[in-house]
């Protein structure tokens, strides 16, 4: 069992796909789908559980591709947002993959997971501060479409990262932004996360505690080498002590 103590955390950071929402499998089948089409002929087809928890899960669009061809030795040119999805450049790979989560979403909708759900409303209620943090431009519509805007205080996502020029995890900018904009300082605050990226990034930025969230039950020791603190495989097991005093709201 892990905790999460309110008389001395003030905020706790989300990460959205995957600890917020079930939308991880869904960029994972989307990069599976462009990954295999661009390969074919060229190398082994992509590997869900393996290459995209290696290599793509928590990095932004761009980075995803760079680092995964990067792990088969491809390099491509970078292209541009101008080129057609499928194109052989990182920018028309990437392309390709947004359209078709895009499309998904749109015709199958958006679940959160009912266990984070209850664990926001009983941060709130104890006095905490929320926020969620995802490298993805979508991810203002993926948690309005889950119906969870109104359990966070903050959201930083990928347009954020574009305009502010914040690089993508594992540098924890994208996590201190979120944290910034709750008015707390890293050791005020919480972060939890189901990328490898995205908690060494936590650890990185030296938040008061990084909560690892395993839901495929084969990261435990990666998560914690990362610098978690805790890891779980469901929010159902962390357990909120305490509350944040009103004077410290």
């Amino acid at each position: 069992m892990a905790f999460l103590d309110l008389t001395t955390l003030r905020g706790v950071v989300f990460d959205t796909d995957g600890v917020v929402t079930d939308t991880a499998r869904v960029h994972a089948a989307a990069w599976k789908q462009v990954f295999d089409r661009f390969l074919r002929g060229r190398s082994a087809p992509f590997d869900i559980r393996a290459d995209y928890l290696r290599h793509v899960d928590g990095r932004s669009r761009l980075d995803g591709v760079r680092t995964f061809l990067a792990s088969r030795g491809i390099t491509l040119p970078e292209g541009g947002p101008g080129d057609d999805p499928g194109a052989p450049t990182v920018h028309g790979l990437g392309q390709a993959k947004d359209a078709l989560f895009v499309r998904r979403v749109a015709e199958h909708g958006v679940a959160a997971f009912g266990s984070t759900v209850t664990l926001l409303h009983e941060l709130r209620r104890r006095g905490c501060r929320t926020a969620v943090v995802s490298a993805s431009r979508h991810c203002r519509a993926v948690v309005t479409s889950a119906g969870l805007i109104h359990l966070f205080d903050v959201l930083v996502d990928g347009n954020d990262a574009a305009r502010l020029g914040l690089p993508g995890k594992p540098d924890p900018a994208l996590f201190l932004e979120a944290a910034g904009r709750m008015e707390l300082t890293a050791a005020e605050a919480a972060v939890v996360e189901d990328a490898l990226p995205g908690v060494e990034a936590g650890r990185r930025g030296r938040f008061a505690m990084v909560v690892g969230v395993d839901r495929s039950g084969s990261q435990e020791v990666a998560m914690r080498a990362a610098g978690a603190d805790a890891v779980v495989a469901d929010l159902a097991e962390l357990t909120v002590t305490g509350r944040v005093p009103l004077e410290r709201r």
